[in-house]
């Protein structure tokens, strides 16, 4: 491959300032059971480039699924069209120092590869989970899944930039519908397609797999008999796989610097951070220190360089509750006078990099569950995300949970269903009292974080240990 991509790149007869190509293989596979009974098995493959050209200071695009130096070139002359008519317009003068120049690789940790069952193999695990997940006749639906994905991905460019990546990742889900009546409650692990990883097939054969099947099908039947979650203000608890939507929607959207420059406007949205609010926001309480980090091993967004060949290095949006930095590329970063990070991200070979999120963790403190608990006279404690409502400027947000517990002079009590909170970004993350630490640090991942036009959905993770915030609005009844 990097013999005929260089050997494109020498041969465009293009006056360009700058062109780079990204060429991208994917091989994806997916299975699903449903009740015991196979309902899908796909395999996937695409392969194809994108052409960027800067010229007159404005970027150009187009791809193509051949990679015949032929087609390259043909995409590299529309690219560059597309900027020269363009360039009259800008918003904003790029020169070549957005795109400096790079050289390295960067390969996923891996024990098995993703070849190691046979699909037939897998399925009989999926059949075997959700026999395992019906733990009584309330059970009326079972569901198990597992995809995986192979990508490969060459970077070039015409100042020099040779990167190589190749990542390997699985997602796995599964869960439990229980009903009584006109009672339904589910019980999933972890919520919806949020164990995520990079890594081999070795993901799929967890050491407590079918310890946790049970206890999810056992769950669900609890729920049916749950009292409902107060309407309170209390202390209010939530497990790394809530934080992770939470980080999710309440931090990584808001900060990404195309929203801030109203870019998503029309699509995504906006943002409540304004440019001046960088080195100087008070965004949480001192307790809130939150990284970007594609460089931690084995988490979904995990990479060496992103897609325009920036070096992905770990870097700290908000240290101690202010906010230092935003989650723009090079690109935005020269456009709103504003420090980022290496997120220029694109979903495939056939759409152009943009701000994205990549792993955006909450860095462990202090306090183990036990120790957070146990110093909580009254509150709420509550795991895995069943529903989400946030607004256009990622302010005001209500998010639902699967399952919670009372918690009662420092003892977690009754198991509460249908729990819900809901507060302002600003509020909540100021009424953060009490950060985990490592024991019960936990990384989750998903490939469903949608944005741009045409729509990219695109892989991200998120750590976090169990947190504490006071003082928050709960409630019942479904969502």
């Amino acid at each position: 491959m990097w013999s005929e991509l260089k050997k494109a790149i020498a041969s465009f007869d293009i006056p360009a300032d700058w062109i780079g190509i990204r060429a991208v293989k994917e091989t994806s596979t997916t299975r699903l059971v449903r009740d015991a009974l196979p309902q899908l098995n796909g395999k996937s493959f695409t392969v194809g480039a994108m052409l960027e050209v800067l010229v007159n200071g404005c970027l150009g695009y187009a791809a193509t699924n051949s990679l015949e130096l032929s087609a390259l070139e043909a995409a590299a002359q529309t690219a560059y069209k597309q900027a020269l008519a363009a360039s009259e317009w800008w918003i904003h003068p790029f020169r070549e120092s957005e795109r400096p120049k790079v050289v390295g690789e960067y390969k996923s940790l891996f024990l098995e590869p993703l070849d190691a069952l046979s699909p037939g193999e897998i399925n009989d695990l999926l059949v075997r989970i959700c026999q395992t997940l019906k733990v009584d006749d309330k059970i009326v639906q079972t569901i198990a899944s597992a995809s995986t994905t192979e990508r490969e991905s060459w970077f070039v460019s015409s100042n020099g930039s040779e990167v190589y990546q190749k990542i390997l990742s699985i997602g796995t889900n599964y869960g439990a519908t229980a009903q009584d009546g006109k009672i339904v409650q589910q019980r999933s692990n972890n919520g919806s397609q949020a164990n995520c990883y990079q890594g081999g097939l070795e993901l799929l054969k967890q050491e407590n797999l079918w310890h946790r099947v049970r206890q999810i099908g056992e769950q669900a039947v609890e729920l049916l008999t749950a009292e409902e979650c107060p309407t309170t203000r209390t202390n209010l608890v939530l497990a790394p796989d809530q934080m992770m939507l939470q980080i999710h929607e309440s931090v990584g959207h808001p900060l990404e610097i195309d929203r801030i420059l109203g870019d998503e406007r029309n699509y995504a949205g906006g943002s409540f951070v304004n440019k001046s609010d960088f080195g100087n926001l008070a965004y949480g309480s001192p307790l809130m220190n939150i990284t970007f980090d594609p460089t931690v091993p084995g988490e979904y967004a995990s990479y060496g360089f992103d897609d325009t060949g920036t070096v992905a290095t770990k870097e700290y949006l908000v240290k101690e509750g202010i906010l230092q930095r935003g989650l723009g590329s090079l690109e935005s970063q020269a456009r709103a006078g504003v420090a980022g990070v290496a997120c220029a991200r694109a979903s495939s070979w056939n759409r152009p990099a943009i701000d994205r999120m990549a792993n955006l963790n909450l860095e462990p403190l202090n306090g183990t569950f036990e120790d957070i608990i146990g110093g909580i006279e009254n509150g709420v404690y509550m795991e895995s995300n069943r529903s989400w409502s946030i607004d256009d400027r990622r302010y005001k947000f209500q998010f639902g949970c699967e399952y919670a517990k009372l918690i009662e002079n420092g003892k977690l009590t009754k198991t509460l269903r249908n729990p819900n909170y809901r507060a302002t970004t600003p509020e909540f993350w100021h009424s953060l009292i009490k950060v985990g630490d490592a024991t019960n640090w936990q990384m989750y991942g998903t490939p469903y974080c949608g944005k741009g036009e045409p729509n990219q959905a695109i892989s991200v993770g998120h750590g976090s240990p169990v947190c504490v915030f006071a003082n928050v609005e709960v409630f019942g009844g479904g969502t």
